[in-house]
């Protein structure tokens, strides 16, 4: 085994991922031995396992990390270096690792065992995090099948195989549809209206796809469907029919030929409610909320029908807002708004009405700079200092850095990489945190957490550093919440630290309190300088920046609601074969919560990711569930008074101490109110959102 180890850098098993060393070569014969060994660890644990939290959960964790620290670096590469080797590799060792994780969960001697230890003496005894652990296990292990016999457990057996190869594909296809598309503008009349960073993001797209001559100032320019091209391009090009075209084939992706997901979505839902029916449930959205805070489906659409309600009249005054105003200005489209204006009218309002533009903002955004304005806050609220490590870390990308996190004695208490660029070739778009390392105690020393950020800005360009939006600055405080939270955990037991084991509704709760900060006067005047003059951010655009926030919110929550409720319909009450399609669900709901109505052809489903490969099948309501929690948790920064320092200071102090601290180990309802002393309340969402006056 040494050798093997010696040789393969994935079967290490523990400590920061050595990506210098590893190579694709290594995940097939990586994977199938750590399957092999693992099995034997299982099977070895059954026959001996007592129910003593040391005779079970210890050596249950063990394996359960082994498996986490080798599959999650694979799963981690396919979301930032993908590459056809990467893919092949991957499906070919998929099959049996959900096959293992299968028989894992489905350990009758296991789960005998949890229940054995719930029932015992020791119960009362445990720490609230360790009875988490238990509960959670047991409900994870009847989640997972353990209660299924014969047929029907071979049945289920088989569903987990197929969606696990189903959603992988699902994925891929976005992200081959969304690369294969481009736009090359050769002429100045192409490029009118685009401002000089997009020209420069452009031109140096076209040079990585061989165009070796390609500048800002001469062109050729190559525009893509990556968020970052795709974002600027529909709000400033003043070529409409580009912007027709650039939209169409965004809301296209993965809708035809080849890659079309339209058989994966109907393949995927139908697979999933067979998955629910066996475990006893009715629906798919009843065996999701089983893991969530929700109570109910009635619940979450309650609060959606709640947000439609206070949004959809200011969404229709929103709409029509755009429309006076491009006939002001002498549109021949004014009467005939659709898709692919509203992003470009909203900007020229912004910039006349707020005097705001995001091109005029961004050289106050660079990255360095926002990044040393951030740490500054974490140092304020929940006095932490944040200092680089770079070097310290092999990376993945020469463009990832790696940070260390201190407490207030300067020793160091968690670790975190970034990865802050764009790179549509191999990087998924989007931003996430993911876990590198979890919190734990291992032989009484205390293991440190790291965690991944990533975000996808625009790169540096021509010696300048990257230029956030404003946008882009409000995901990276996102992403660095979610960090924070697996990052300053307190609970040293692996299973209940940072976020293992927080109800997928209230995770978003740290990121998205974060997120408010960005319009805190003194935290956006600390980390908005000029990139040229250093100069801090002028006072006014300060104020037009707040005025803003509420800009066009009408229109953001209910295209929100529109997803969160199409999410729910598929998976609860759609059935393939129904006489109902998925296009016309979708449709459907899009009648009671667009303003525009989507395009006959719009496929957004097909590259909705979030619900169909990721983790909010069932759950993407869990934006809005988690921001009343977020929303009401930063009025008590405010009501202790944002520019009272002490006030403020012991306010963080409390948010760290619960919400950041406890993690995994409380029911998040217990966790809202140890901070808050009281349940949430939807005021401060709606009040925020400027639905209701403040």
């Amino acid at each position: 085994m040494t050798a093997t180890v010696l040789q393969n850098p994935l079967l290490i098993g523990a400590g920061l991922p050595p990506f210098d060393s590893i190579d694709t070569a290594h995940i097939v014969p990586g994977i199938t031995t750590l399957i092999d060994d693992l099995t034997t660890a299982l099977e070895t644990l059954e026959t001996q396992v007592t129910p003593t939290w040391d005779g079970l959960v210890e050596p249950l964790t063990r394996i359960e990390e082994r498996l986490g620290w080798s599959w999650g670096i694979v799963g981690h590469l396919m979301g930032v270096k993908n590459s056809p080797e990467l893919r092949a590799a991957y499906e070919e060792v998929q099959p049996p690792l959900v096959q293992f994780a299968t028989r894992l969960g489905q350990s009758k001697p296991i789960y005998e065992a949890f229940k054995q230890l719930r029932a015992s003496d020791q119960w009362a005894s445990f720490d609230p995090a360790q009875q988490r652990i238990v509960e959670s296990s047991i409900r994870e292990a009847e989640l997972s099948g353990v209660g299924l016999e014969g047929a029907e457990k071979d049945r289920f057996n088989e569903i987990q195989q197929s969606l696990a190869e189903l959603t992988n594909k699902f994925s891929n296809n976005v992200l081959d549809a969304t690369k294969a598309f481009s736009l090359t503008l050769t002429t100045a009349e192409e490029i009118d209206g685009l401002p000089p960073s997009l020209l420069a993001q452009a031109a140096q797209a076209a040079r990585d796809a061989g165009e070796e001559n390609a500048n800002a100032a001469a062109g050729p320019w190559r525009i893509t469907l990556d968020y970052p091209s795709f974002g600027p391009f529909m709000q400033h090009s003043r070529r409409r029919d580009l912007r027709e075209q650039l939209y169409r084939a965004f809301v296209t992706r993965a809708s035809e030929g080849d890659l079309d997901n339209s058989p994966n979505i109907e393949k995927i839902l139908e697979l999933r409610h067979e998955m629910a029916n066996l475990l006893g449930y009715a629906t798919y959205a009843d065996l999701s909320l089983a893991r969530k805070m929700a109570p109910s489906v009635e619940a979450i659409e309650k609060l959606m029908g709640e947000l439609r309600v206070a949004s959809y009249d200011t969404a229709v005054k929103e709409l029509e807002e755009l429309k006076a105003f491009a006939q002001s200005k002498g549109a021949a489209e004014a009467d005939s708004l659709t898709h692919w204006d509203t992003a470009f009218w909203a900007e020229r309002i912004r910039e006349e009405k707020y005097g705001l533009n995001d091109e005029e903002l961004r050289p106050y955004f660079p990255l360095p700079q926002v990044l040393d304005g951030l740490f500054a806050l974490a140092h304020r609220i929940f006095d932490v200092t944040i200092a680089p490590a770079d070097g310290e870390a092999p990376v993945w990308h020469p463009d990832v850095r790696y940070f260390q996190v201190l407490n207030s004695s300067g020793d160091p208490i968690a670790h975190f990489y970034l990865d802050p660029y764009s790179r549509p070739a191999e990087k998924r778009g989007g931003a996430w945190m993911d876990d590198c390392i979890n919190r734990g105690k291992i032989n009484d020393q205390v293991r440190l957490p790291v965690a991944y950020l990533v975000c996808n800005q625009a790169p540096p360009v021509d010696g300048k550093p990257s230029l956030m939006t404003f946008r882009d600055v409000e995901t990276l405080f996102h992403e660095f919440g979610h960090g924070l939270q697996h990052m300053l955990t307190k609970v040293d037991f692996t299973g209940a630290a940072g976020i293992s084991n927080v109800e997928w509704d209230a995770v978003e709760l740290p990121s998205q309190f974060m997120e408010n900060w960005c319009y805190h006067r003194d935290t956006l005047l600390t980390l908005a300088r000029h990139v040229d003059t250093g100069a801090p951010l002028p006072e006014d655009l300060y104020q037009k920046i707040v005025a803003a926030r509420t800009f066009m919110t009408g229109s953001a929550i209910l295209r929100q609601v529109r997803f969160g409720w199409t999410d729910i319909e598929l998976h609860h009450r759609y059935r393939p074969g129904s006489g109902e399609t998925v296009t016309t669900v979708s449709q459907r709901i899009a009648e009671q919560s667009s303003i525009l109505k989507p395009l006959p052809e719009d496929a957004f489903l097909c590259a909705f990711t979030h619900i169909f490969a990721g983790g909010y099948a069932a759950g993407y309501y869990s934006y809005f569930w988690a921001e009343v929690l977020s929303a009401d948790a930063f009025a008590a920064f405010e009501e202790a008074g944002l520019n009272n320092e002490g006030a403020i200071a012991a306010t963080g102090r409390r948010f760290r101490d619960t919400v950041l601290a406890l993690g995994g180990s409380r029911h998040p309802m217990e966790v809202f109110k140890a901070f808050r002393g009281r349940e949430p309340s939807t005021q401060a969402l709606l009040r925020h959102r400027g639905l209701v006056a403040a």
